[in-house]
Order: C-alpha cells, then sequence, then structure tokens
C-alpha cells in the first residue's frame, strides 16, 4: 500500500512541478516515521537519488535528531525539495515541558494536527532514560483512577504519531549527549486497542537502521485485552508485557476497571503466563494501592493466592491522586503492610512511589488540564 501510495504521490509531485511550479497539496504529505527503511529506498529510486542517500537522511533524523531538512547540509538542495514537499517531520508541537523539582521526571505537552492533545513522559533513572509514550487520544478503558479517561476516547494515534514522540524527546536529550534507551507504551490509551500501530512502532524504533532500541528494553502495557496479548505473541515481539491488575479478583477489579466486565482475570492472568513463557520473562503485575478499594490485608492475601506458584513480580504503585476524581491514596503504614504480607509469601515485590506529583505527572493529567483551561 505505501509503494503504490509512494509511486502516486512521487508522479503527482512530478507534474505539479513540471506542469504548474507549485507544491502539491497537504493531503499528500507522507509521515516520515512510519517509513521503514525499504520504504525509503524505494522512494529514492523512484526519485532519481542513490541509494546511499538513505543512511544519510536516516543519520540525520535518528541518529543526530535533525528534524530540519535545511540543517541536512550533505543532502543536496534538490533531494531536500523532493523530502520537503512529501515527508512531513514535524505533524505536531510542544504545548508545554515541565519538569519535577528533583529533575527526575519531564512531562510533554503535544498539540496533535487536529487540535487533540497527548502527553509523553522522560524518567530519568540512573543510567536509563526511559521515555512513556501515548498511543491513542483520551482512552477507551476509563479506569475509574486514571485521567486519561475523563473525557472519553477520541482515536487512535498512528504509528508515525507514536514513534515522533520518542524522536522528539530524543532530539532533547541530544542536546546533553544522552539517549533514549527505553520504552514503555503506558502512556495515554489502551496500547493493545491499538495493536497496529502499536507493533508497528515498535518494529520502526527497533530496527537497527533507525532508533536501534532493543525490543527487550520495550514495555508494553494493558489492562488486559485478551485478543491483544495474542496478537502480541503472534507477532513473535520480544517486548516485555505489564498487566494492570489493581485487584486481587474479578469483583473489585469490575468496580474500578470497566473493561473487567468484558475480560476475565483468569482468562487475562493465562494470556499473559502464555506471553512470559514464550518469551523467556516473568510476568509483572502493577497493583495501584487505593485507599479503601484494594488495599486492605485480606486483598494482599486474596494476592498471594491469586498468584501462588507464578513467576511474576508484582510493582506497588500508591495512588497518584487525580483532581476531580474522589480517590485516596494509602497511608504508608497500609503500603508496608500490603507489601510485607506479599514478601513473606514469597511474591517478588517492588514499591514505586509515583514521581512527577508536582508537574501533574499521572497519566492525563496535564492534556486534562489544558483542555479545561482552553475550554473555560
Amino acid at each position: 500500500m505505501f509503494l503504490k501510495k509512494t509511486k502516486l504521490k512521487f508522479l503527482l509531485y512530478s507534474l505539479s512541478k513540471t506542469l504548474y511550479n507549485f507544491p502539491i497539496v497537504e493531503e499528500y504529505m507522507i509521515d516520515f516515521y512510519k517509513v521503514t527503511p525499504q520504504e525509503l529506498e524505494f522512494w529514492l529510486k523512484s526519485a532519481g537519488e542513490p541509494a546511499y542517500r538513505k543512511k544519510q537522511i536516516f543519520d540525520w533524523v535518528y541518529h543526530q535528531s535533525v528534524c530540519d531538512l535545511e540543517l541536512m547540509t550533505n543532502l543536496s538542495w534538490d533531494l531536500r525539495e523532493k523530502l520537503k514537499q512529501n515527508f512531513s517531520l514535524n505533524s505536531f508541537d510542544l504545548v508545554r515541558q515541565m519538569d519535577s523539582y528533583d529533575g527526575q521526571t519531564t512531562k510533554f505537552l503535544w498539540r496533535l494536527a487536529d487540535g487533540s492533545y497527548v502527553e509523553s513522559v522522560l524518567i530519568r533513572s540512573d543510567n536509563r532514560r526511559t521515555v512513556c509514550v501515548s498511543s491513542q487520544v483520551g482512552c477507551p478503558a476509563r479506569c475509574a483512577f486514571c485521567a486519561s479517561g475523563q473525557k472519553g476516547f477520541m482515536r487512535n494515534l498512528s504509528s508515525a504519531e507514536i514513534v515522533e514522540q520518542v524522536v522528539k524527546i530524543n532530539r532533547e536529550l541530544a542536546k546533553i549527549n544522552e539517549r533514549v534507551s527505553h520504552i514503555v507504551y503506558m502512556g495515554m490509551g489502551e496500547p493493545l486497542k491499538n495493536t497496529e500501530s502499536v507493533i508497528s512502532s515498535i518494529r520502526q524504533m527497533c530496527d537497527e537502521e533507525l532508533l536501534n532500541l532493543s525490543q527487550r528494553r520495550v514495555t508494553v502495557s494493558t489492562v488486559g485485552i485478551v485478543e491483544g496479548i495474542r496478537r502480541l505473541q503472534k507477532e513473535e515481539l520480544k517486548v516485555s508485557l505489564v498487566l494492570s491488575l489493581h485487584a486481587p479478583n474479578q469483583h473489585v477489579r469490575k468496580k474500578i476497571i470497566p473493561y473487567a466486565r468484558k475480560y476475565p482475570l483468569d482468562e487475562i492472568i493465562a494470556g499473559i503466563e502464555q506471553y512470559a513463557r514464550r518469551t523467556k520473562r516473568n510476568a509483572t503485575y502493577e497493583y495501584i494501592l487505593i485507599e479503601g478499594v484494594n488495599d486492605q490485608e485480606k486483598h494482599a492475601w486474596e494476592l498471594c493466592e491469586l498468584l501462588e506458584g507464578k513467576q511474576c513480580t508484582v510493582n506497588l504503585i500508591p495512588y497518584n491522586p487525580v483532581p476531580g476524581v474522589r480517590l485516596r491514596r494509602p497511608k504508608t503504614k497500609a503500603i508496608r503492610n500490603f507489601q510485607r504480607i506479599l514478601e513473606k509469601n514469597r511474591v517478588t515485590v517492588t514499591c514505586r512511589y509515583t514521581k512527577g506529583d508536582d508537574i501533574a505527572a499521572a497519566c492525563g493529567q496535564l492534556a486534562l488540564q489544558e483542555e479545561t483551561e482552553l475550554a473555560s
């Protein structure tokens, strides 16, 4: 499909320049960040350009983090004009960038071409530079504790829009000689309700000619979309899969995760375990602790029973309060007691206190604030 569109696009470009001497209309522009090495090589051939230009172009964009064609000085003026008329390297704008007081977290708010807002978060930890990307505008899951779904679901992001988040943050890191090292699909949206774009973006970012990230440094989080889990397994990716569990049983889970009504917990766990066995990596379960909802001792013991005998890690996350949501973070004593029960029952557990509270780093908060301010 891309090759057919590319042939048509280059034909239109040639005709418009030859007959009318004006650039083709914007609707024919191709998002550069979804273009594979094979596709760019084909386009270059169609444009009468040598194949070695592919390496030069990818080096500018993905290795030197340059997105301005005028700065790609080892490309001929004619080639830069062709690229400018055919490809989009900047499909959305940075609206706001906020750094946490401890310098470990930076949040980016982007305005997309259609006026929608999405967020990305850069997390610094030791030598890791992790980017948390969004995969949708809004979120269809509408979990009770999350800001992303408060305005409902609007649309899926394209693979190019996902990749561009990482490329633009990489450009910021390049200023201090650093690079993105890990990707987590834990931003706005349910990644496994947008599997085509998510899978394509993973393949793009892990391509050795592009960002060259290891698939084992990519993590996809899901509330438990069973068909999406099966699709990831079918694609034979080596990415980590994390389940947003947040409850030890189906009854409690249905109260805070609407999708739980469609997907039984035992079926989800079976899918996660099967994926973990295939990739030879422990399953990971995220569990947001919410006061009075899922943080009691009985919940901890029930969670131990649910995960008995399984090779897994539980990541406890005390709830990060969201304006307008009547849920509270548990007291420190309750958090420690919950963790102690899991450890006593030989469940591997970590407790991750939320980062970036001072910059509204919880998923969807900043986009929600921006939309609210514009509406008022």
